[in-house]
């Protein structure tokens, strides 16, 4: 581990980006704690504040103060994203690996329904399975973890095909040991570098997706100070108070640039040839 952090420092955007999700984790574990006022506390009289020494992020059009709704949003925003993420790339390593072990048939009709599946957009499919499940933070994880698990097995199952000819995999086949056993023992393990690398630049994807549903609507629904639905309730304003709706899309941005970073660096770090 401290040599594959050793490795992803040498490179610049690998530092940037471990720098960034770092800040970002913090943020996001200690952020309810570090918010100078109460997220959610009303004031009218202090209604679109600019940014100044009593406010850093100016105030809302409820006056409630940006800086602590950013950092209590964090929370909501990065970890859901992650916990999505993380979700979808087990779903998707399992079925990419099984299916690349079993073969034949079932490895035909199994990639497929995943080609099938992935000829739908992430976001119009996440919006599909939002409109069935209904509004919430819950549903919408759960609609990108299923959005994202298509194309997770697809590259999944891409590197598994090559540890399926491993002598060590055929040895347990020959120990007469089980599909389960010879899947999550024997090929998840070997093929875990590549996933760790497209799910670090996932995170990215998720946290621009939920924040897409919580401005449609369909995510995090008021009073949440999830960002998605922080620019949403700002677009409205942006005359009066153009930072409402700058604050959190650089929020936004920052978050993925981040993690698309370090997926960069990951890439780099984990490949054997660097």
């Amino acid at each position: 581990m401290a040599d594959l952090v050793r490795r992803l420092l040498r490179t610049p955007q690998g530092a940037v980006g471990l720098a960034l999700v770092a800040l970002v984790l913090v943020i996001a574990l200690a952020g309810p704690a570090l918010a100078p006022y109460s997220p959610e506390a009303l004031s009218p009289l202090r209604r679109y504040r600019p940014p100044g020494p009593e406010f850093w992020l100016g105030t809302d059009q409820l006056g409630r103060d940006i800086l602590s709704r950013l950092l209590a949003g964090a929370r909501a925003t990065v970890l859901l994203a992650m916990l999505a993420t993380v979700l979808g790339t087990l779903a998707g390593a399992l079925i990419g690996t099984t299916s690349a072990y079993l073969g034949g048939r079932i490895d035909e009709a199994v990639m497929r329904t995943v080609d099938a599946v992935m000829a739908l957009p992430s976001l119009l499919l996440a919006l599909l399975i939002v409109s069935v499940l209904g509004r919430g933070a819950e549903n919408a994880v759960l609609a990108i973890a299923v959005a994202f698990t298509p194309g997770m097995a697809r590259i999944t199952r891409s590197v598994a095909l090559a540890v399926r000819r491993q002598d060590y995999v055929s040895a347990a086949i020959a120990r007469g040991e089980g599909t389960a056993y010879i899947v999550l023992r024997e090929m998840l393990p070997n093929v875990i570098a590549p996933i760790v690398v497209e799910m670090s630049i996932r995170v990215a994807f998720a946290v621009m997706l939920f924040a897409t549903l919580s401005f449609l609507g369909l995510g995090a629904q008021p009073p949440a100070s999830e960002w998605g639905l922080m620019v949403s309730e700002a677009r409205r304003f942006m005359h009066l108070s153009p930072w409402m709706i700058l604050w959190p899309a650089l929020a936004i941005a920052l978050v993925a640039i981040g993690f698309n970073l370090l997926g960069d660096g990951l890439r780099d770090a984990l490949n054997p040839r660097t």
